[in-house]
């Protein structure tokens, strides 16, 4: 059974970057595809990004284009996030969907991810 565990939030100022980090464990990410979700206090989890199961696709929202990175390899995907905003305080959330069910399309919508892990908080603020 594929567990997933974020690690790299954190509290960091207006224009700073940190690198989310999404381990594996239980099988390889090898024919999953990636997705980086996030959840601000009383809002709906948003997807922010994917990444196709072989790596050569990727998806954006539009409130991160340009500021985010997604990228992966066969036991952990990470997301760059550059040019923080206070609006993209959140809990941000990795999820893996196996892409004989689907790969990584746009819109990123949560139901279409089976495995999730527990998330880790990025705080922007002065």
């Amino acid at each position: 059974q594929l567990q997933l565990v974020e690690s790299g939030g954190g509290l960091v100022q207006p224009g700073g970057s940190l690198r989310l980090s999404c381990a594996a464990s239980g099988a390889t990410l090898d024919y999953y595809a990636i997705g980086w979700f996030r959840q601000a206090p009383g809002k709906e989890r948003e997807g922010v990004s994917c990444i196709s199961s072989s790596g050569g696709s990727t998806n954006y929202a539009d409130s991160v284009k340009g500021r985010f990175a997604i990228s992966r390899d066969n036991a952990r995907a990470y997301l760059q996030v550059n040019s923080l905003k206070p609006e993209d305080t959140a809990v941000y959330y990795c999820a893996a969907r196996h892409n004989t069910y689907g790969d990584c399309y746009d819109p990123i919508y949560p139901y279409d991810y089976d495995y999730w892990g527990q998330g880790t908080q990025v705080t922007v603020s002065s």
